[in-house]
Order: structure tokens, then sequence, then C-alpha cells
């Protein structure tokens, strides 16, 4: 089966989850990270899930499914315990075009969550189609096992560096070399950082032989 993958900014969008156990708790939770606008169905849920709602961070109506939930959703989530109840609100997600996540069922999810690893900005996404979930988890240790606990700092520092050199640079290949070799170097967020000062003297360089060339 052909995916195609994408990260999506669901800031501000409804979201719905039905189910608050422990099969949507890690779902719910990852909406919420993404600042979406999450409303829980569900008549029990995890201490988690009650913390969030008396938090104020989600809508929680303690109830079973019914087909109106998911009217104005952008996002559907069913996980609950009962497959039955997951296809129902597969169903009628579909029915009026939303995207729906049915978990441990791969054929009624028109997309699946990926076991990732994060560092700050940093998002290493590992997806199976469904096939083997368990896998995929090993994976994301070997690869959280090789990156730097400081990592997102540095994604912080380079980012910043990264905006002074394109408000330097015309687009351009020489703007892309200079890009391309600072992920090479150690990047930090101070002014003396020796990467900031050799690529000011890079931008230099390129604008003088600029001038020279006209």
């Amino acid at each position: 089966m052909g995916l195609f993958p994408m990260f999506l900014k669901l800031a501000g969008r409804r979201c719905l989850v039905v189910g608050a156990g422990g099969i949507a708790e890690s779902k719910i939770e990852s909406l919420l990270r993404a600042d979406a606008e999450v409303t829980v169905v569900a008549p029990y849920g995890k201490p988690s899930v009650e913390q969030w709602a008396a938090q104020g961070a989600l809508r929680w109506k303690r109830r079973s499914f019914e087909t109106a939930d998911v009217k104005g959703m952008f996002l559907v989530i069913a996980g609950t315990d009962q497959q039955s109840v997951n296809h129902t609100v597969a169903v009628q997600a579909r029915k009026r075009g939303i995207m729906v996540n049915s978990v441990d069922d791969p054929p009624d999810c028109d997309f699946y969550y990926p076991s990732v690893v994060r560092r700050g900005d940093l998002e290493i996404a590992i997806s199976t189609a469904g096939q083997s979930p368990a896998l995929a988890q090993q994976l994301r240790k070997r690869i959280d096992g090789m990156l730097d606990a400081d990592t997102g700092q540095w994604l912080d520092a380079l980012g910043n560096l990264r905006r002074e050199v394109m408000a330097e640079l015309p687009l351009g290949e020489e703007r892309k070399e200079l890009l391309h070799k600072l992920i090479f170097r150690e990047v930090c967020g101070e002014a003396f950082c020796p990467s900031r000062r050799m690529a000011q003297e890079e931008i230099a360089r390129i604008k003088t032989q600029a001038k020279e060339a006209r």
C-alpha cells in the first residue's frame, strides 16, 4: 500500500477522540501536544484524561458515542476497546469526508500513528503501514539512543542561524552550500558561536565577489 508521509498543523483544529482509556490516552496526548482543539467522548477514562479536562485542555462528553459527535471535526480517532464501536465511528466519519484512525484496525484507518522520536522541534516518524507497530517501536528506540539529549537546542540555534543567512543571501547555490556546511558544524545560540562567525565571513566573501562581478 502506498502511503503519503506528512506532518499536519493541527493548532486550533477540532479533533475528536472516542474513548478515554489506555488505548486512547496516548492519542489524546499527541493531539494536545499539537495544540489541537480536542473533544473526548467516553463514559469514563484514565486519570490523565480527567486531569486534562479539569485543566480545560480538552472538552469531555461523558457518555457513549453518538453519530452527531463527528459533525464539524477535522480529524477523528476511534480509540475504544470495542471494535464494533470503533467501526461505527469510522463509518460515520467517512460519510462526512473526515479522516479517521481506528486503533488496531488498519482497514478502518485513513492514516496511521507513527512511532515518533522527539528532540524539541526535531521529529522523526516511523511507520510500518500498520503491519508491525512493534517493529516501529523498536526502531524508534534505536534512533532515540543515537540522538544527543540537546539535539533540540542545537536545532533551535541552527534554525536561527539559517534565518540570518537567508536574510543576507539571495536564493541560489551559494546559499544552499553554506546552509549545508552549517549542519556539519557545532552551532550554539551565543553571539560568539564559531559557526556564526564562519557564516558571516562566508556571507561577506560572497557579497564581495558579487560586487566585483558587476
